[in-house]
């Protein structure tokens, strides 16, 4: 299972931009994902996650910007960022919770998720 992102670019301040990841598992049917982000120098952080029954949880940062969803049938998941600004400058980062059990579902700590992308990098210019 490799998740694969996409969508990532430079956008000014206001703008938008939709991020899409494509994840696959040959054992699980379905499996809790999010989305996470890192800038230099910082940690990284949990944006956005989704859980089985499509309840969502955000990091207040982005609460009432971003938005989390997925084409089940297609196991692409999205993140719709609307507004950002320069602090949401990062590379951001699909995450999947395969295995490790649902009570990690909706978390945005690290440690909920074992299957990770390679990153796309979001820019946002003032």
């Amino acid at each position: 299972v490799q998740p694969v992102e996409s969508g990532g670019g430079s956008v000014q301040a206001g703008g938008s931009l939709r991020l899409s990841c494509e994840a696959t598992s040959p054992t699980y049917r379905g499996f809790c994902m999010a989305w996470f982000r890192q800038s230099p120098g910082k940690e990284r952080e949990g944006v956005a996650a989704l859980d089985f029954d499509g309840k969502s949880s955000y990091a207040d940062s982005v609460k009432g910007r971003f938005a989390i969803s997925k084409d089940s049938t297609k196991n692409i998941l999205y993140l719709q960022m609307n507004n950002v600004n320069v602090d949401d400058t990062a590379v951001y980062y699909c995450a999947a919770n395969i295995g490790l059990g649902a009570k990690f579902c909706r978390t945005l700590s690290r440690d909920g998720y074992n299957y990770w992308g390679q990153g796309t990098q979001v820019t946002v210019s003032s």
